[in-house]
C-alpha cells in the first residue's frame, strides 16, 4: 500500500487516527532529515564549517541508518552569498567561501526495492537552526517561478536556483544537482522529497520542478515545519501537478505561520484574498501535533524548542489520534528530544544540548597539546567528486 502511504489518496482516513504504517514512514523520513543536522559542520572555528562532516559512503552506517536500506549517490550543495541566514554567511573556511552542504540524494537498495515495491528515490534537505532567523530571512517578496502567475519566496527560490561558475562547489545549483539523479530507468519508481524548517521549503521547490521535468513520476512530500513558499497559484499548481504533500506542523511552532504575520489576518478574509498572487499559501495535507500532549515535555514557551525536529519525531512517535494522549508504548528514545535543545521535564535527568564531540572536537596529540583535529582524507569534501582511493587504487565518487 505504499502509494496509499505517499498519498494516493491524500491520506484520507491514515491520519486521526494516525496509521502505524504511515507513522512508520514519516519517522523515517524524518531520521533522513536529521542525519543533515548531526552530520553538519556548523563549528564557526572549524576549517571545514559548513560542509558534511562525513563521506557518503559511511554517513548512514555512522549514523545508524543503513536498518532503512538505502544508500547515498550524492551530496547537495547551495551558494551561502544568497539570501540564507547570518550563521551560515560565517562559514567563509577552507573548504569553501561560497558554498553550504544542504543535503544528499540517496536511493533504496535492491532489498528495500524489493520489499516496498518500488525504487525509492529520497532527497533530504537541512533547514536553518533557530527559527529567530526566519524574521529577518524571510523579509523578502514573491517572485514568479516562470511565466505564469506562479509565484515563490524569492529568497527561498534564490537558494535553490543560484549558481556561479567561478565557485568551486556550485558550478550547477542545487537544483541541478539534484535533477541530475531524478531519472527513472523502466522500472516503477517514486521520489520521496523531504525537509525540515528551510528545508521544507526546498523540497517543495524540488517537488515542483521534478513533477514539472518527469509528469509520470510519482512524487510525494513529506515536511516538518516547514514554512509557506508560494502564491495560491503555486498551491493550485502543484495540487494540477499531482505531487502529494504531507506537512507535518507542531501548534506551538512559529515558523510555519511564516513568512508575514499579515497572512494570519488575511487568513479570515479568504474569500476576498483567496486569488490574490501576493499572499503566501500553504500547500498539501496537514498532521497537526500538540506538544502539550507529551507527559514528557516542558509547557514553557520555548520558540527554538518547539522547533526542534528531534520534538517533531517524538511527538509523532506518540500520536495516536488528535482525540487520544500520548501513547504509552511509544518506542523512539526519549533523549534524543535534548539532542539539541532543553524541552524535557527535568524528572527525567536528561541533560540539555547534549549531543556534542567530546571535550568540543579537541584532542591531545602527540606533543601533548589539544588541538583541533584533521579529517580523514576520505571525509575532506572534494568539489572534483573524487575519495581517496581505496585499496584496489580505483577512486570512488564522493
Amino acid at each position: 500500500m505504499w502509494q496509499e502511504i505517499h498519498g494516493s489518496s491524500n491520506w484520507d482516513n491514515l491520519l486521526d487516527p494516525l496509521h502505524p504504517n504511515l507513522r512508520r514512514e514519516i519517522l523515517k523520513y524524518g531520521e533522513f532529515v536529521e542525519a543533515t543536522y548531526d552530520a553538519f559542520d556548523f563549528d564557526p572555528l572549524s576549517e571545514y564549517c559548513g560542509s558534511c562532516r562525513y563521506n557518503r559512503h559511511k554517513i548512514f552506517e555512522t549514523l545508524g541508518l543503513t536498518k532503512h536500506g538505502y544508500k547515498v549517490k550524492k551530496y547537495i550543495y547551495a551558494l551561502s552569498h544568497v539570501d540564507v541566514p547570518q550563521w551560515l554567511k560565517r562559514s567563509h573556511a577552507m573548504w569553501s567561501k561560497d558554498s553550504n552542504w544542504m543535503g544528499y540524494v540517496a536511493v533504496s537498495r535492491k532489498e528495500e526495492s524489493h520489499r516496498i515495491g518500488r525504487r525509492d528515490i529520497m532527497v533530504a534537505w537541512r533547514g536553518t537552526i533557530s527559527p529567530s532567523e526566519w524574521f529577518s530571512d524571510l523579509r523578502t517578496g514573491l517572485e514568479l517561478i516562470d511565466n505564469t502567475n506562479v509565484k515563490v519566496q524569492e529568497g527561498f527560490l534564490g537558494i535553490y536556483k543560484s549558481k556561479d561558475e567561478s565557485t568551486r562547489y556550485n558550478k550547477l545549483s542545487a537544483s541541478e544537482q539534484v535533477m541530475q539523479e531524478v531519472r527513472g530507468k523502466g522500472e516503477e519508481v517514486s521520489l520521496t522529497v523531504t525537509g525540515h524548517s528551510l528545508g521544507g521549503a526546498l523540497a517543495l521547490l524540488n517537488a515542483y520542478e521534478a513533477k514539472t521535468v518527469i509528469p509520470d513520476l510519482f512524487v510525494s512530500v513529506i515536511s516538518f515545519g516547514a514554512p509557506r513558499v508560494g502564491n495560491i497559484a503555486f498551491k493550485e499548481k502543484l495540487n494540477e501537478l499531482g505531487v502529494k504533500t504531507l506537512r507535518v506542523v507542531v501548534k506551538q511552532d512559529i515558523v510555519p505561520k511564516l513568512p508575514g504575520l499579515l497572512n494570519r489576518m488575511l487568513n479570515k478574509f479568504h474569500g476576498l484574498t483567496g486569488k490574490l498572487n501576493w499572499v503566501y499559501r500553504h500547500v498539501g495535507t496537514q498532521l497537526k501535533l500538540d506538544a502539550f500532549t507529551s507527559p514528557y515535555l516542558k509547557h514553557e514557551s520555548d520558540l527554538s524548542g518547539c522547533h526542534n525536529l528531534e520534538l517533531y519525531l517524538h511527538l509523532i512517535d506518540g500520536f495516536l489520534s488528535s482525540t487520544s494522549k500520548h501513547r504509552w508504548n511509544a518506542r523512539r528514545d526519549l533523549a534524543l528530544v535534548n539532542k539539541g535543545s532543553d524541552m524535557l521535564i527535568e524528572d527525567l535527568r536528561i541533560p540539555e544540548f547534549w549531543y556534542d564531540f567530546p571535550y568540543k572536537g579537541l584532542v591531545l596529540n602527540k606533543y601533548g597539546r589539544w588541538v583541533k583535529p584533521g579529517r580523514q582524507p576520505e571525509d575532506i569534501p572534494s568539489p572534483l567528486g573524487v575519495e581517496t582511493p581505496p585499496k584496489n587504487g580505483r577512486p570512488q565518487p564522493f
